[in-house]
């Protein structure tokens, strides 16, 4: 369904998985693995802002899985605001562990890039083994690395001191999104291994996150709920929290969370009903969009925004979106 909804123009695969799209018509395949033949080629096209960076697949209620088109400035702004915000440089080892399913395996992917670091790649399912993570830790010095907090729980649950002295001492900045993120959970990353800690948020439709919030040290110290706030927003985008009206809800008070600002995603790939219904115009800025996420959220005093819960049945499992209309 995928592949007939995004109509690629070239499927990357490896020649023993190319027979199980021999049924995609029009389909040109590239396998990785096997010799390229000496032929000529037209010139690529060279990308330009506002072009389509890349498509992510997510849950979607009729069953059938909707397509997010991101645009390239939407990325850019992502990746440009982390390499400000958490910098790397060519010291660093970043872990790429994330599948590409998922769009954290973007700034996996990019963000060494732009940056000189190192990027090391885990083998196949090995995020699902917390014993192999710790392995691939160690074995390459591994600087940086995201955990969706599900997971980072049971990486959690199989250390001991020792292991977390021989696993996580290289760490310097561990990254948790796709989930709400317990505070206890931060607190006994926090006492095992003191690397710090920071929650991301955003949805498929805004270009990985937009907010952050730091998870260890005097922020954690502070945090008084039950998980960590989803926070400030990142460069260029913006957080609105409103009520049944559609009017700005004070501190303290639960309301809807709104996405604004440079991250949104072009919509749906071939579905202008959903996008229309999701991607809403903006009652605050003339000519803009805002993206209607589902969350329930807050305002704090801090000026950071919690995150309460969700206004429809969508489940997340280990940061897979799950809508219970399937």
């Amino acid at each position: 369904m995928m592949l007939e909804d995004a109509r690629p123009s070239l499927l990357i695969t490896t020649d023993d998985q190319l027979p199980r799209f021999s049924d995609v018509p029009n389909l040109t395949s590239l396998c990785y693995n096997a010799p390229l033949t000496p032929q000529g080629s037209a010139p690529l096209q060279l990308s330009q802002p506002h072009h389509t960076a890349y498509i992510i697949f997510t849950s979607g209620s009729t069953g059938r899985p909707k397509g997010v088109m991101v645009g390239q400035t939407a990325i850019v702004n992502r990746l440009l605001w982390m390499q400000n915000h958490y910098p790397l440089t060519g010291e660093d080892v970043v872990a790429q562990k994330t599948p590409c399913s998922f769009d954290v395996s973007v700034w996996e992917f990019f963000w060494p890039f732009i940056a000189g670091a190192k990027l090391v790649m885990a083998e196949p399912e090995a995020h699902r083994d917390p014993l192999a993570m710790q392995q691939f830790f160690a074995e390459y010095g591994v600087t940086t690395t995201h955990f969706v907090p599900s997971m980072l729980a049971a990486f959690v649950a199989s250390l001991t001191p020792q292991t977390a002295r021989q696993s996580c001492a290289t760490l310097k900045q561990v990254f948790c999104s796709g989930e709400a993120l317990p505070a206890d959970l931060c607190r006994e990353w926090q006492q095992l291994t003191g690397a710090p800690l920071h929650n991301l948020y955003g949805p498929t439709e805004a270009a990985v996150d937009v907010s952050w919030y730091p998870a260890f040290g005097e922020e954690l110290a502070q945090v008084r709920g039950s998980s960590v706030p989803i926070g400030y927003p990142v460069w260029n985008t913006g957080l609105r929290i409103l009520d049944a009206m559609m009017h700005p809800v004070p501190p303290g008070v639960a309301g809807d969370l709104y996405l604004t600002g440079i991250q949104l995603a072009q919509g749906y790939l071939g579905r202008p009903d959903l996008t229309a219904s999701r991607f809403i115009a903006d009652p605050f800025a003339p000519g803009e969009r805002m993206y209607r996420t589902g969350d329930v959220a807050r305002w704090l005093d801090n000026g950071a925004v919690e995150y309460l819960g969700r206004s429809d049945d969508q489940l997340k499992i280990r940061g897979q979106r799950i809508e219970l209309g399937e």
